[in-house]
């Protein structure tokens, strides 16, 4: 059973962060899916890891190798590369079940956007009323601090 973790972005961007987080995730031996809702923001995003110092490998869903890739960047729920971890940005859809088969999700949020913050409560609201694991992360103090935790 997996459990969910809620990153609340305060002092750094989505594409500081995630670089770090997918890192953690391909160095644990996870496939991993990051599901946005806005494909404009994934393509940034995947020019920006193109462009990160260290090399993470990946592609943009739509490829003709999408099933191998180690990191797919999605809008859809359906995630061809089989992952063990699904991150979620931009308040994509996480759903308890989901949670329960995967090994690991992230619910990246950023804290200056009052939306997304309200969004991200709603989701702690609904996957730990659903029995799932999660943990609640802030960097308000500059470095990652878990500040909650639910045990499903």
């Amino acid at each position: 059973m997996g459990a969910v973790y809620f990153y609340h972005l305060t002092r750094e961007p989505l594409d500081r962060v995630l670089p770090m987080l997918l890192e953690r995730s391909l160095a644990q031996g996870w496939r991993v899916a990051v599901r946005g809702t806005d494909r404009g923001q994934l393509e940034r995003l995947d020019e920006q890891l193109w462009l990160d110092e260290g090399f993470l490998p990946h592609g943009l869903a739509g490829g003709a190798h999408d099933a191998d890739q180690p990191v797919l960047l999605t809008t859809e729920d359906a995630t061809p590369n089989a992952p063990a971890c699904l991150m979620s940005v931009s308040g994509a859809n996480v759903s308890p079940d989901e949670v329960k088969s995967l090994d690991r999700v992230c619910i990246v949020f950023d804290g200056n956007d009052d939306a997304a913050t309200e969004f991200a409560r709603g989701q702690w609201k609904s996957l730990t009323d659903a029995g799932v694991e999660a943990q609640y992360w802030s960097q308000e103090t500059g470095r990652w601090t878990m500040k909650a935790q639910a045990n499903g």
